[in-house]
């Protein structure tokens, strides 16, 4: 190049350069701008996370039924801790062992309280609220569990051994209008558990975290917690009972990594197509084997309670056992798709069964840190978490020619955000008042949802949502708008109002099964976010 071509180049950039300059003081005012956006990067940092914690509790008990063989029923509560007596929470019961009660089931809202006495002595205290129902026979269900309310409270006596406490309660169960009103005493089993947490507003902001002073704030192992939410196929192996289709089902299970590879898992099924309405539900432990970053086998087994009616498919007591094998490919660090098999059957009962499924892997707990910024430092984001309980009515229900005033439905629902504007929300209720006579009724559904963008400055924050599930007569779509008013960070009011149609239009179900309805829900939020 020659040298005159090369100073006309070094002038050219030299004016491009002060151009650039006079335009930055020009757009921001000032030469200070670039601080200032520095200072705006500041308040996306998070506030530190804080440890919460809560109770994770089993119960179990006998309950005898005038004119009727007992039932027993094993309970699963999951109670947060709110300060250092009151837990609050929810969970279910189902039966195990006793009678013929496969497909009982019943799920609750708990306040929990306790105190240490002396020692590692305690005394506790509580009561639930919820709905369920079940029995041998459609028939016999109403008779045992009336409209399918119920109540129950307790109080017990406990020692603490490390971490684990076991201890006795002594209960009083009633259903309402029904013949189970009585009280027994019970075991149970609790064990704590703590999380790190931060305020709902810091959702979608960063830490920055010392790695070596913080270890105990983040996970220790590479494997994420995971949901895990698919369709499952119950095919019956020489049924007995009076269905003798194959039963489709939908399937929800948490996974929860203890170490790299070894997991605690809880789930649930029901049925929405071949038998709606068929139920379970169940916990055991399982093991990931890692072949390459991509894929993984998962093998597992399972304790649990479930079935419809045994007349309908022969469960007996209600007793599961499910051991099953499945084989994941990660399409994204946070998402995979997994096909599965397993074995499903009813010692108590003569239901055997295969099980072939394909799901939705979607991880929840990533490792704590998304980058380093310099030795020793790790950035943590955080993800908005919602848990919303309410008390929905459904008023105008019509199921092909059949029409009902109300119905009263007990619902949990769990969100979690994704952005400032997007949510996925899972969604479970049951009924505590009779479905066109008869107890248990139930859905379960899981969606899409926007909200507005949460403030704290903002008590309002309002959202749309679209869930497609099941209930006891097959696959249903349920739109809905509501608004959370936030009475602080994490508490807040809850209320939707919206409509449930059954997919009428794509030929699955005559017209005698079809199901409409309209709901308004009201309740409490539970807001918070997570390490991602």
């Amino acid at each position: 190049m020659r040298k005159a071509d090369h100073l006309r180049l070094r002038s050219l950039k030299t004016s491009l350069l002060i151009a650039s300059m006079m335009l930055s003081k020009s757009a921001f005012g000032s030469d200070e701008a670039p601080r200032a956006t520095e200072s705006d990067l500041h308040k996306l940092e998070a506030s530190p996370p804080t440890r919460a914690g809560g109770l994770v509790m089993f119960d179990y008990q006998a309950i005898k039924i005038k004119g009727y063989q007992p039932v027993d029923l094993v309970g699963f509560h999951l109670l947060n801790r709110f300060n250092d007596w009151l837990y609050v929470g929810v969970g279910g019961h189902a039966p195990l062992f006793k009678g013929e009660y496969g497909g009982f089931m019943a799920f609750d809202a708990t306040v929990h309280t306790e105190q240490r006495l002396f020692g590692n002595w305690s005394a506790s205290a509580g009561a639930s609220l919820g709905g369920g129902g079940g029995g041998k026979t459609d028939l016999q269900a109403k008779t045992i569990t009336g409209t399918g309310g119920f109540l129950k409270s307790y109080v017990g006596l406990g020692y603490r051994f490390n971490e684990v406490s076991v201890g006795l309660n002594y209960s009083k169960i009633r259903f309402t209008n029904s013949v189970i009103d009585g009280s027994q005493f019970g075991l149970y089993v609790r064990t704590p558990f703590s999380y790190s947490v931060a305020a709902y507003g810091d959702a979608g902001r960063i830490f920055r975290t010392k790695q070596e002073s913080d270890q105990g704030s983040i996970p220790t192992h590479d494997s994420n917690d995971v949901i895990i939410l698919g369709a499952d196929n119950l095919i019956q192996i020489n049924p007995q009972g009076l269905n003798k289709r194959t039963v489709n089902l939908v399937d929800a299970q948490y996974n929860h990594f203890l170490t790299n590879n070894h997991y605690l898992l809880f789930g649930g099924s029901v049925g929405y197509h071949g038998l709606a309405g068929y139920n379970q539900a169940y916990g055991g432990v399982g093991y990931k084997v890692s072949y390459s970053r991509r894929f993984n086998i998962y093998s597992q087994i399972a304790l649990g309670s479930g079935g419809y009616a045994p007349d309908k498919i022969d469960t007996g007591s209600g007793l599961l056992i499910y051991p099953k094998l499945s084989a994941e490919y990660r399409l994204t660090d946070s998402l995979g798709l997994s096909l599965s098999g397993g074995y499903l059957y009813a010692p108590r009962g003569t239901s055997r069964n295969m099980t072939l499924g394909a799901a939705l892997v979607y991880r929840i707990s990533p490792k704590g840190g998304t980058s380093a910024q310099g030795q020793g430092e790790k950035d943590v984001g955080f993800s908005g978490h919602r848990v919303h309980v309410f008390s929905q009515t459904q008023s105008g229900v019509r199921v092909g020619n059949r029409y009902q005033s109300k119905l009263k439905l007990l619902t949990a629902q769990v969100d979690q955000t994704i952005g400032d504007n997007i949510y996925v929300p899972i969604q479970g209720s049951i009924a505590y008042s009779p479905y066109l006579g008869y107890p248990g009724f139930g859905e379960l559904l899981a969606g899409i949802g926007v909200q507005n963008k949460y403030s704290a400055d903002d008590t309002f924050q309002v959202f749309a949502q679209l869930l497609v599930g099941t209930n006891i007569h097959g696959i249903i779509v349920k739109p809905a708008v509501g608004v959370n008013v936030g009475l602080t960070d994490r508490l807040a009011i809850y209320g939707q109002v919206g409509t449930t149609r059954s997919l009428d239009n794509v030929g699955l179900y005559p017209k005698d099964f079809r199901y409409r309805s309209t709901s308004v829900g009201l309740g409490v939020s539970y807001r918070f976010s997570l390490p991602m």
